[in-house]
C-alpha cells in the first residue's frame, strides 16, 4: 500500500469559479476554507485572474485573504499566485507584510509569471517580457521584505523579513524550476498542464519529475525542499454521484480547457477525466488514483482543487471533508497533534 514518505502537509486550493455571482463566489471560497481549517488542513490556497471569470473570479488576492485570515485562526493563507508581472512590486511587499502581520504569521507568498496576453495589454505591457518583469518585480519584493533600500533610498513599512522564506514560485518548465531551486524558494506545481506535440500522452509525473530534478539540484546545500503539487480532487460519498457531476462540470469546463492550449479529449467521460488530469469517485477510488501519480512520492505539500469539476457550494464542502478525513490519510498525511488537540 503506497504512502507518500515525503509529505508533510496538505491544503486546499480555489480559483474561485463557483457558478455564482462575484459576492457569492467570494463568501462560498471563504467558507470553503473555513471549512478546510475545521477538517485539520494545514493551508489554503487561492489564485489571482484578472477580466477572465471563467479562468478565475479573483483580481484581488491580498483583500479575499484579509477577510478569510479574520475568520480563521490556525490554517495557513497562501497566494497561488500572485501574477508578479502584472503588479507594483513595491504595493505586492507592502500587502504581503500588513497581512501577514494581521494573520499572525500564516501568510504564504507564491508567485508567478502567469496571466492572459491580453491582460497585459490591458495593463499597459508586453506579455513576450513576462519572464524579465517577473524577475526584475521578484527582486524588488525581496529587497523590500528584508528592509533593504528601494530606489530612492526609502525601506519598507512594515518590514517582515521572515515572509522571503515563505516565497514558492509557480512554473511549468524545467528552467523555472532551476530558478526557484537556485532562490531557495518553495515550487509550486499546476494540476494540469498542456503536453507537448511530440508527446500527446505523456503523464502529468513525466512531465513535473524533471522540473522537480532541476530544482532539486538547483537549491542551495542545507535549504530544505518545499515542493507542492496542486491537484485536481473530487470526492463524494457515492462513485455514481461523484461521477455525474463530474460529467456535468467537465463538460462545461471544455471550452477553456480547449482555449488553454490542451488537446481535445475524446466524448467518454473516462476519456475526459484522463485529458483533465482529474481524481474522482468515493474516497477509495480517489485513493488509488492519487497513488498512480508518480510525482507524489516526491511532494511536500499536497494541495488538491474541485476544478475542473466544479461541482455545486455543498458538494465541494463535504469533499474537502472526505479528503482530509479518508483519501489524504491513506497517503501518509497526519492532522498535526496541536489541530487534533483543538478539534477535540
Amino acid at each position: 500500500m503506497k504512502r507518500f514518505a515525503n509529505l508533510k502537509r496538505l491544503g486546499f486550493f480555489t480559483r474561485l469559479l463557483d457558478e455564482a455571482p462575484p459576492a457569492e463566489r467570494y463568501r462560498f471560497a471563504a467558507e470553503q476554507i473555513v471549512r478546510a481549517e475545521k477538517a485539520g488542513l494545514d493551508s489554503a490556497w487561492i489564485a489571482q485572474h484578472h477580466f477572465h471569470e471563467r479562468e478565475g473570479g479573483l483580481p484581488s488576492p491580498f483583500t479575499f485573504l484579509g477577510y478569510v485570515a479574520a475568520q480563521t485562526s490556525r490554517i495557513r493563507l497562501g497566494t497561488g499566485i500572485v501574477t508578479l508581472p502584472l503588479e507594483n512590486a513595491v504595493r505586492v511587499a507592502e500587502d504581503a507584510a500588513v497581512l501577514d502581520l494581521l494573520c499572525d504569521g500564516r501568510f504564504e507568498l507564491g508567485v508567478g509569471t502567469g496571466g492572459n496576453p491580453s491582460a497585459f495589454a490591458a495593463f499597459g505591457l508586453d506579455s513576450a517580457q513576462r519572464n524579465e518583469i517577473f524577475a526584475r518585480n521578484l527582486d524588488v519584493v525581496r529587497t523590500a521584505l528584508v528592509g533593504k533600500p528601494l530606489a530612492g533610498g526609502d525601506t519598507l513599512y512594515p518590514q517582515r523579513p521572515q515572509l522571503d522564506k515563505r516565497i514558492w514560485q509557480a512554473t511549468f518548465s524545467v528552467a523555472g524550476g532551476a530558478r526557484a531551486g537556485k532562490a531557495g524558494d518553495g515550487l509550486l506545481l499546476s494540476r494540469t498542464q498542456p503536453r507537448a506535440k511530440e508527446a500527446p500522452k505523456a503523464t502529468l509525473a513525466e512531465i513535473q519529475n524533471p522540473v522537480i530534478d532541476a530544482y532539486l539540484e538547483a537549491l542551495p546545500a542545507g535549504c530544505e525542499p518545499r515542493i507542492m503539487a496542486s491537484r485536481s480532487v473530487f470526492v463524494a460519498d457515492d462513485r455514481t454521484e461523484a461521477m455525474r457531476l463530474a460529467d456535468i462540470g467537465l463538460r462545461r469546463a471544455l471550452p477553456q480547457f480547449l482555449k488553454g492550449g490542451h488537446a481535445r479529449p475524446g466524448e467518454t467521460l473516462e476519456e475526459m477525466i484522463i485529458a483533465f488530469d482529474t481524481h474522482v469517485g468515493a474516497a477509495d477510488d480517489v485513493i488509488a488514483s492519487l497513488r498512480a501519480d508518480a510525482t507524489l512520492e516526491r511532494v511536500t505539500d499536497l494541495v488538491f482543487q474541485a476544478h475542473s469539476v466544479d461541482a455545486p457550494h455543498p458538494h465541494i464542502l463535504r469533499s474537502i471533508e472526505l479528503v482530509a478525513e479518508k483519501v489524504a490519510p491513506a497517503l501518509g498525511w497526519a492532522r498535526t497533534a496541536a489541530d487534533v488537540a483543538l478539534a477535540g
